[in-house]
């Protein structure tokens, strides 16, 4: 069974009103992934690779991100992980935003959203913090084939 992490990046969220966290959690749980922890930050770049980090010493499977990865100056989330994730997944932002611009058209080109695996070779994903963009990189995108990659991942 796996095992995630899930950070949530916002300035005006907590525990109790982070909508994209939980979902998140729920539609995992309902796959059999076991959800580890869940924690919120401020779009602050030392704080998000903090907890980012203590995610990693956890051991989990995945960590997914949710909230900052658009193109306000105070969306610093990808800043801050990419120099964490040193194996990018291209294909799951192109994949991502063609499935956004489906839905909401060209605001989808302000998504950075991207993949990849850290250096312990934990599948990380980073989505916007829309609820329905989380939705749609769940159903879509991670839950049908993020087994798939941690199994390339380690052979």
């Amino acid at each position: 069974m796996s095992r995630a992490c899930i950070l949530t990046v916002s300035d005006t969220r907590d525990l109790n009103t982070d909508k994209s966290g939980k979902l998140i959690a729920e539609r995992l749980q309902h796959h059999g992934v076991t959800v580890m922890a869940r924690h919120v930050v401020i779009d602050d770049i030392v704080d998000i690779q903090q907890q980012f980090l203590t995610f990693e010493q956890l051991g989990p499977d995945l960590i997914i991100t949710n909230g900052g990865t658009g193109i306000a100056q105070r969306d610093v989330t990808i800043t801050a992980l990419t120099p964490l994730l040193p194996t990018m997944i291209p294909g799951f932002g192109e994949a991502f935003r063609e499935l956004s611009f489906a839905e909401i058209g060209t605001r989808a080109l302000a998504s950075k959203a991207e993949a990849g695996f850290n250096n312990r070779n934990q599948l990380c994903y980073c989505l916007p913090g829309s609820t329905n963009a989380c939705q749609t990189a769940l159903d879509r995108l991670i839950l049908p084939e993020f087994e798939h990659l941690l199994f390339e991942r380690h052979k």
